[in-house]
């Protein structure tokens, strides 16, 4: 069943060493796989692209249109055609120094012929975390749209778009879901219930008044294990699992998930050193990371919110910088949509039309 996989997903994830970064990222988010082969034209393999090579690469701003072949991996762990499940998760395992969760499948004169994922081989263990989405917004800029619905209850597609992360949180092992809602939030609690019917098990968190995008986290009961925070009015194929992992990699209270944005300027900029003009860029493309409103939190961290006031993310993010405690960003390289406006609502619709989540 693993070698059928294998072979069936190969035409999705191979890559010339000659295509761009944001070529890379394009192909990932359709293939869905963490990585990418690069081949030849023989298919002869060059080495393999991750995730987390574009999440080092963009971290290091390099610029997105180069190469995605010096930032992947060369000379990759591989298997043979042949091989069995215990052995190719004992080279997932024993590899390298780090586990592996990609194994590229090679004949024996080096052309590529498969790709193993980690789940191919084994069933995931649940993740040591509970979720929490905020649903409790007014969602004023997609007004009509919202004047009978809560934002996170707009159907896209077939479902509410709130059911979509949910079934996105459920397929990733999170079962303990809790939902902040104020704007009404009778339209939600009647359409999930106790959540058992999607698989889930719901908590409803209620705000009286908006206390922001953090301060309804004081409303919850102390945790015990690491809290995700998403933002109800997003759309995205991120791996959580590898966002916990990440974060624990790192020994961080929290985990900000953010976003490569570019703009193009629609004019030449002026580098001046006082009245001497030192270098005029023609129309440069400017790169930022954004906040992608998905964050992973710490127990710890709940200390930091105040009590029944209003205190957004990024008022909890600048205190723990503030006191020193270690905050970290994890670049998103996978599908991500923000639904502010109505043409973002239009293009999630879009999207899942045509498959891309």
């Amino acid at each position: 069943m693993q070698q059928a996989n294998s072979t069936r997903r190969l035409g999705s994830v191979i890559i010339s060493p000659g295509a761009s970064i944001t070529e890379a990222i394009a192909q990932l988010e359709r293939a869905g796989t963490g990585a990418l082969l690069l081949c030849d034209g023989e298919r002869k393999l060059y080495g393999i692209l991750t995730d987390g090579d574009i999440r080092r690469a963009i971290l290091r701003n390099v610029a997105f249109e180069c190469l995605c072949g010096p930032i992947a991996t060369r000379n990759p762990i591989v298997a043979a055609p042949n091989v069995t499940q215990a052995e190719a998760l004992h080279l997932m395992d024993n590899g390298r120094e780090f586990v592996l969760n990609h194994l590229p499948v090679v004949d024996a004169n080096g052309r590529i012929v498969g790709l193993l994922l980690r789940s191919d081989l084994v069933t995931l263990d649940h993740p040591a975390l509970s979720a929490v989405i905020m649903a409790g917004g007014l969602g004023t800029r997609l007004r009509p749209l919202t004047e009978q619905l809560p934002k996170p209850m707009l159907p896209v597609g077939d479902r509410p778009l709130l059911e979509w992360t949910i079934e996105r949180l459920r397929e990733a092992g999170i079962h303990r879901v809790n939902i902040t809602t104020h704007y009404l939030s009778e339209r939600i609690t009647s359409y999930f219930g106790d959540g058992r019917a999607f698989g889930v098990e719901l908590n409803y968190v209620a705000e009286d008044r908006p206390l922001g995008t953090a301060g309804a986290l004081k409303l919850m009961q102390d945790l015990d294990e690491p809290l995700l925070v998403l933002n109800g009015d997003i759309m995205t194929g991120v791996d959580f699992r590898d966002m916990l992992a990440y974060h624990s990699a790192h020994g961080a209270d929290a985990t900000v998930g953010v976003r490569p944005y570019e703009i193009q300027l629609p004019y030449g900029v002026v580098e001046c050193a006082g009245p001497h003009i030192r270098q005029v860029r023609e129309k440069p493309l400017l790169s930022f990371l954004i906040n992608a409103g998905i964050y992973l939190l710490e127990p710890s961290v709940h200390r930091y919110i105040p009590q029944g006031q209003r205190f957004d993310m990024t008022d909890l993010i600048q205190r723990l910088i503030d006191e020193g405690r270690p905050v970290v960003s994890f670049p998103i390289v996978e599908y991500w949509l923000d639904i502010g406006q109505h043409t973002d609502y239009e293009q999630a619709q879009e999207d899942i039309k045509n498959g891309r989540l």
